[in-house]
């Protein structure tokens, strides 16, 4: 028998207590119950079966008997009204035709592909709308999510809950649960109104909120988000409290008012804007007086990018901060005290299949007070580069780097510098071997403003001009190898890379933007051991390297891998930068790498220099990982550069049972026995909540203070977490933390939106 009766839009009423949260990571849910809350019906239809176009399909309803004609027909038994993936089913079912009235009445069950209900009665009228279903009892199917309402009333787009609870956990565990007296909805305009909802952990109420205003779908909506609050030596009791405006539907704005109590109130605002070629970001900060400065402080950013065309995008990343003590001051990460200034860039940038180019402006901040401007690098007002290289042919590649600067200096003398290098290298080789000549000419010319000119010797418009040379080859050997049972191919890699240049004086040429790149693995290969234009170093050498890898056939990872080289330098080099050690004629210092990987637990890795000349150690590094079951991790290093630092590092995350976990860190400098950073926390975790509590002490300036804080975070799970953002903190100082990403360098600070594409980066 078919009817065009429509379901109850049960699915609104629940949901609109569900707050419309976004998880960066998706939640584990392995320590709750196995068995469901609201066990699924046996007589309704599979969950996903015609869920998309439900609207256009009739209603089929069942039963064991129907009785009425001129009244308003009765169904008994096993009543079943189906329509796609829309089951209600109950004891009793009453249906005016003529009227739209309904009352369904004993084992009310309803279920669609997001939601599973029971309810005592429902009771309402079709033609107009409205619905009244008493003694719900829900969980969700599409997430976890479960609660229940002494009534629901629903008239069209608008819903009234009366006494309505939400958890993610299991009615047995109800580690949280937010209840609410009233909650108010209206499904058009997309937002609920809860009336004196309460929050509690386990029996006690932990937070109270009498009226607030919340989403219910995906739609942004103006109102608080989550605050933050934190204590530490530095800025006392710390809170902040966001307040997002949903402006229009492409961009928005956040307001976060934090009170210091040490130093005083500070407003941070963020606006942001999206549009079909490009998105930006402004942030800024502004307090009125510093308790601890007494002085006003402040700080201005702006990042974003327009796509001009497909090859074309103007960029921009530009800073401000009021003071040079701003970042000391505001920042509780070891990055923001090792920076020494800040950098601002804008320009527009370009890509194509051989070239890369770009013009831009770029200018710096003294962000460190222990300095002066004049320990500030030379801002580039402005910058234009091009980088061309394509295939002619089979054999051969051209090349051209070209490059026009404007120095510009708040305290020093600056310049304008041309840079050319074109090139052009044959391509030979097989499968089992290449080699790669190249010859290519650099020509550098100076315009230098009067001041610095007198103090290079007086010509204001130095040049240099010189050829270079080098040829690149190398050999792949390989054989399969036996090694514990495991198949592997064994692979052999010598290579060599002869360089020349001959000498040009270069006393008379300024040092900009040029500075000598620090001795390592990638410097045995590169045709100039500088990193700017302003010297081109003089090479008569020969690099000699060796790298063996041992795969394993079965999954193509790398069992172990092991390099070594030195370069051999014919005859002494004699262009030196300032504070430059000469390098002269002999060998340079062995540069050896390896990774070991023990099992699918262990993994080991070491780096070393040794300079035979000196019969020294230049620098040393050796890494430790190993793998605890259940996310566990534990990380020791130590590093070693002579004349800079000697370091060692522990981090772990180890869990003591399902439940509770710690984590630490210990980052100390041997060379100033001093310490860095330490971290002592633990961890709980529940089927529904988690919490972490996290003492810090680290080191927040350059004359080596420290500072103490305190870090407490409650995740309740499937509704959002309230503190400090612990987890930021520990993926930062351990490697690994949850395993989730075993990355060899320690993420970003800055978290970067993944929306965010960036065709082309500065070079």
């Amino acid at each position: 028998m078919r009817f065009p009766l429509r379901l109850l839009p049960l699915p609104l009423a629940i949901a609109v207590c569900l707050p419309a949260a976004a998880e960066d990571k998706p939640l584990s849910w392995a320590l709750c119950p196995a068995g469901d809350i609201v066990p699924p019906f046996d007589d309704a239809p599979p969950a996903a079966a015609g869920a998309v176009a439900r609207d256009q399909q009739p209603t089929e309803i069942e039963g064991d008997s129907l009785s009425g004609t001129q009244t308003p027909p009765q169904y008994q038994g096993n009543v079943a009204l189906v329509r796609g993936d829309q089951f209600l089913g109950t004891d009793a079912l009453r249906f005016d035709v003529e009227s739209g009235t309904y009352v369904a009445e004993g084992n009310v069950r309803y279920q669609d592909s997001g939601i599973r209900i029971v309810a005592d009665r429902a009771e309402g009228n079709q033609d107009e709308d409205t619905h009244v279903i008493t003694n719900v009892r829900y969980q969700l199917v599409d997430r976890r999510g479960n609660g229940g309402a002494e009534s629901i009333r629903l008239h069209g787009p608008l819903g009234q809950m009366h006494h309505s609870t939400y958890s993610t956990c299991d009615p047995s565990q109800q580690a949280w649960e937010l209840r609410a007296q009233r909650i108010d909805v209206d499904n058009d305009e997309g937002f609920g109104v809860a009336r004196n909802a309460v929050l509690r952990l386990g029996r006690f109420p932990v937070l109270y909120v009498p009226w607030f205003k919340f989403p219910v779908d995906d739609r942004r909506r103006t109102g608080l988000l989550y605050p933050s609050v934190s204590m530490s030596g530095r800025n006392g009791f710390d809170y902040r409290q966001p307040v997002y405006l949903n402006l229009a539907p492409n961009y928005d704005a956040t307001l976060t008012p934090r009170l210091m109590t040490k130093r005083g109130f500070m407003l941070d605002a963020e606006f942001r804007y999206l549009y079909g070629k490009g998105r930006g970001t402004f942030d800024a900060s502004y307090m009125p007086d510093d308790d601890l400065r007494d002085r006003d402080r402040g700080r201005f950013s702006f990042n974003g990018y327009h796509n001009l065309d497909a090859h074309w995008q103007a960029r921009a990343n530009v800073g401000w901060v009021s003071d040079d003590r701003y970042v000391e001051d505001f920042s509780n990460r070891l990055a923001g005290v090792s920076a020494s200034y800040l950098q601002s860039t804008a320009g527009v940038f370009g890509t194509g299949q051989y070239w890369t180019a770009g013009a831009m402006a770029e200018h710096f901040q003294l962000t460190d007070y222990t300095l002066t401007d004049a320990n500030l690098p030379y801002s580039r007002l402005p910058r234009a580069y091009v980088n061309w290289e394509q295939p002619l042919g089979r054999w051969l590649d051209a090349g051209l780097w070209a490059e026009a600067v404007n120095f510009h200096h708040s305290v020093r003398d600056g310049g304008r510098r041309l840079d050319l290098k074109p090139s052009i290298s044959a391509r030979l080789g097989g499968p089992a071997w290449y080699l790669t000549p190249t010859l290519a000419w650099r020509y550098t010319a100076y315009q230098l403003e009067s001041g610095l000119a007198d103090s290079l010797g007086g010509d204001r418009n130095p040049t240099r001009s010189l050829p270079i040379g080098s040829v690149d080859a190398g050999v792949y050997f390989d054989r399969e190898v036996t090694w514990g049972g495991n198949a592997y191919l064994n692979t052999l890699e010598p290579r060599v890379f002869y360089l020349y240049a001959p000498y040009r004086d270069q006393d008379g040429l300024p040092l900009f933007d040029t500075r000598p790149f620090t001795f390592s693995w990638g410097q045995l290969f590169r045709d100039n051991r500088y990193s700017g234009a302003d010297r081109q170093t003089d090479a008569n050498q020969l690099t000699v390297a060796l790298s063996t890898r041992l795969i394993r056939q079965s999954d193509g990872r790398e069992k172990l891998s092991a390099s070594i080289g030195q370069i051999r330098y014919f005859e002494d080099s004699r262009v030196v930068a300032a504070g430059e050690t000469p390098v002269e004629r002999g060998k340079s210092a062995w540069v050896a790498d390896a990774n070991y990987v023990v099992n699918d637990r262990w993994t080991l890795g070491t780096s070393y220099q040794w300079d035979p000349k000196f019969r020294r150690e230049d620098l040393a590094s050796i890494r430790a990982r190993y793998l605890w079951p259940d996310d566990g991790v534990v990380n020791l290093s130590y590093r070693y550069r002579r004349g800079l630092l000697e370091q060692a590092d522990a981090s772990f995350l180890y869990p003591i049972n399902q439940t509770w976990s710690v984590v630490g860190r210990y980052y100390h400098s041997l060379q100033d026995d001093k310490l860095l950073e330490a971290i002592a926390g633990v961890q709980w975790d529940s089927c529904c909540l988690a919490v972490r509590a996290l003492a810090r002490r680290y080191v927040r300036n350059r004359e080596g203070d420290l500072d103490n804080a305190i870090q407490v975070e409650f995740v309740l799970k499937g509704l959002g977490s309230a503190g400090q953002d612990t987890e930021r903190t520990l993926r930062r100082a351990i490697l690994g933390y949850h395993r989730d990403d075993l990355y060899l360098v320690p993420p970003s600070n800055t978290t970067p939106d993944p929306d965010d594409y960036d065709p082309n980066l500065i070079p």
